[in-house]
């Protein structure tokens, strides 16, 4: 049986979290395995799930309300041991500075463009897996 990938998924908006599923597909690409999503909300939620463990990546909307994607990904790195990797969606190219203080692996941009988003999480599950190994 192939192993699957869980992708924990942050927005206030329905609308961004189901973009996310939507580019990722079955799979972001045919070398990785099948993703199962968690979404997730509200900044708690993230926490509760990233408590329960088991989640291989992190997809943040850096424009959530009330609390953005990038202070979460800087809370979670503080917080949470052996924090999974996490792209980050952000509003403008020119906010990649952020994603770097937030300390998160990845960024695309908002609206999500299926192929740059889809090769981003592929490359994170890719790096995940070679840390488990």
């Amino acid at each position: 049986m192939q192993p699957t990938a869980t992708v924990l998924v942050y927005s206030d908006d329905s609308n961004t979290r189901e973009q996310v599923r939507l580019a990722t597909g079955r799979r972001p690409a045919p070398d990785v395995p099948v993703v199962e999503f968690v979404e997730c909300a509200t900044p708690a939620a993230v926490i509760k799930e990233l408590d329960r463990g088991g989640i291989d990546v992190c997809v943040l909307d850096g424009e959530a309300v009330p609390m953005g994607g990038m202070g979460v990904c800087r809370q979670i790195k503080d917080e949470i041991f052996d924090c999974p990797p996490v792209l980050l969606l952000i509003g403008r190219p020119q906010d990649a500075w952020l994603a770097t203080w937030s300390r998160a692996e990845a960024a695309v941009t908002l609206p999500v463009e299926p192929v740059e988003f889809a090769a981003a999480l592929a490359s994170l599950l890719r790096e995940r897996a070679t840390l488990n190994a």
